[in-house]
């Protein structure tokens, strides 16, 4: 028996039959070619090809895996849309007279090394990406077809690769495959964000322990604890067969909770609701008992296609979501753009700092040709269900003071029009911004809810970029300076009278759960897979221990 350990990057418990997936890329010949200008055609037109191949991908990840995973294949057709990546590729050809497969490849290398190099633990996942994209672009210039990977496999194994491409990961069979195995890959790549999207035990980082494995033993992978157990006594089997039993058995206990109110033993209610991008994740979010949608991340509309969506395109999809989640509340998040967040068709600057930069709410007021069609189809849409809109990166008084203005205007507009909408819509803000809490009291009358977004509100506090492994450690949402500023926008919330709900990863962190009831939390909103873990916990808890272990927390 032979116990690794490595990073688990997908939770989990699986036992079975070991299987060697296929290295990595191999680099193609290189090739003098005369005709430059037609070698660069056939680049273009295979990078054309492959753009096409991942938007069809993406379609197909939406359905199965929702969109957080789509936007993955989003973000590889901006990739290849990159000016810097593109002029690359062309110049490599005209300027040594090289074949455009050889091109490509190069220039993929190329830009995943100086991903690498960066250290941040989001580049990393770039650069697998840049692999990814490599892989794909090439094998259509050599006109080869995607292989079955798994060809040949009758019985679900356990997957073992080098790393972990997301193409590769998505659309491999699930029914073939029981957990993943990597000797590289960070938490946050996207391969990842789809083995956890669908619910695969992974685990990766097992780095030279990788060449230990040979395909065909028994493994078990336990993507909890960060574990491979290669050829495992049978003592552990059993153990691990029992720990795989016991997961079964809570699986059917969290299915009980479903229509039972998250309620604590002494009557504290707190309302369980799911993040989603895109109206089709209502049935899966309805399926885990959600309450109603505490962040609908209206970005995902505009990643779909070639421009700006227009109005009513977007009325389509509100009223969707507002008619499948009737008469529970939807709350949805305007435009949030900017940073790690864009489009091809919207060109924003290059920036030195972009977490701080020309993002969210400050390009919607910037740009009211983008914000004016968005909040009219909001309003339209009202119509059709309960609807709030909360506005993201808020740091000033004035800036929700223009807000209103802005929708003031527009009410009148349709109002001329002939147009309805609701009359009880509610308008709140994200507290993202150490601003935000300072001024909360203030703010706090000008809106009807707050919802606090941990992500951004952690690494602003902490100055901690989180996307930077080297101060990973600092990027802490139970870290006493963080919880503190919650702490004062729950306060500012309550003396204003208006609800307060938390939006961010922390929403299903059930250390902070106690602290969270405590401060006078009234919303979690989550992933819907979350819904019934966190309801469970919080049917556990009673004020009393959630007082202690709130004030224990603080003074850490």
């Amino acid at each position: 028996m032979l116990q690794l350990e490595a990073l688990g990057i997908s939770p989990g418990i699986a036992v079975g039959k070991l299987f060697i997936l296929g290295g990595g890329q191999t680099a193609p010949d290189m090739r003098t070619v005369e005709d430059t200008g037609a070698e660069w055609t056939r680049a273009a037109e295979a990078i054309e090809r492959a753009k096409d191949e991942l938007s069809a991908l993406q379609e197909r990840t939406l359905e199965n895996a929702g969109s957080a995973a789509a936007a993955i294949f989003e973000i590889h057709q901006i990739m290849l849309e990159d000016e810097d990546f593109i002029d690359s590729v062309r110049e490599t050809i005209e300027t040594g007279s090289l074949n455009a497969e050889y091109a490509v490849y190069s220039t993929c290398k190329q830009f995943a090394e100086m991903l690498e190099a960066t250290g941040s633990e989001v580049m990393l996942g770039r650069a697998a990406d840049m692999r990814d994209l490599s892989q794909r672009v090439t094998g259509i210039l050599r006109g080869e077809d995607a292989p079955d990977a798994l060809a040949g496999i009758r019985e679900p194994v356990v997957v073992a690769a080098e790393e972990l491409l997301p193409s590769r990961t998505v659309q491999l069979d699930k029914s073939r495959v029981l957990a993943f195995v990597c000797r590289r890959g960070s938490k946050t790549s996207h391969a990842a964000i789809l083995a956890r999207s669908l619910g695969i035990p992974a685990v990766s980082e097992l780095g030279d322990s990788f060449s230990l494995l040979s395909g065909g033993g028994d493994v078990i992978v336990d993507g909890n604890d960060g574990l491979v157990i290669v050829q495992p006594d049978p003592g552990i089997s059993e153990k691990y067969e029992l720990k795989q039993q016991l997961l079964t058995e809570e699986a059917g206990l969290l299915r009980g909770l479903r229509g039972l109110p998250a309620e604590t033993t002494d009557g504290v209610r707190i309302e369980l609701c799911a993040n989603i991008g895109h109206p089709g994740e209502t049935a899966a979010a309805l399926a885990q008992d959600a309450e109603g949608v505490g962040l609908f991340r209206s970005e995902f509309l505009y990643f779909d296609g070639d421009d700006f969506p227009c109005e009513d395109e977007q009325f389509e999809a509100y009223k969707e979501a507002l008619e499948a989640f009737a008469p529970r509340r939807i709350v949805v998040r305007t435009l949030d753009f900017g940073a790690d967040k864009q489009a091809p068709y919207f060109s924003l600057p290059e920036e030195e700092n972009p977490a701080l930069g020309y993002r969210a709410i400050r390009i919607c007021l910037d740009r009211p040709d983008i914000f004016e069609p968005q909040i009219r189809a909001l309003l339209r849409a009202s119509m059709y269900g309960r609807l709030a809109v909360m506005f993201p990166m808020i740091a000033r008084v004035s800036e929700v003071r223009d807000i209103l203005e802005f929708i003031g205007d527009i009410k009148k507009k349709l109002d001329e029009e002939g147009v309805p909408y609701a009359k009880n819509i509610e308008f709140g803000i994200m507290i993202e911004t150490p601003a935000a809490v300072a001024m909360a009291p203030e703010l706090a009358e000008m809106v009807d809810f707050f919802s606090i977004g941990t992500n951004d509100l952690t690494q602003y506090v902490m100055a901690a970029d989180r996307m930077n492994t080297k101060v990973g450690h600092l990027f802490d949402p139970a870290d006493p300076a963080v919880l503190r500023m919650i702490g004062q926008t729950a306060r500012a919330a309550r003396d204003a009278g208006i609800w307060v709900g938390i939006c961010g990863e922390s929403a299903a962190d059930e250390r902070l759960l106690p602290c969270y009831i405590a401060m006078g939390i009234h919303e979690l909103s989550m992933s819907p897979h979350s819904i019934l873990r966190i309801k469970r916990a919080v049917r556990g808890l009673d004020a009393k221990t959630c007082a202690a272990a709130c004030e224990e927390m603080l003074m850490r």
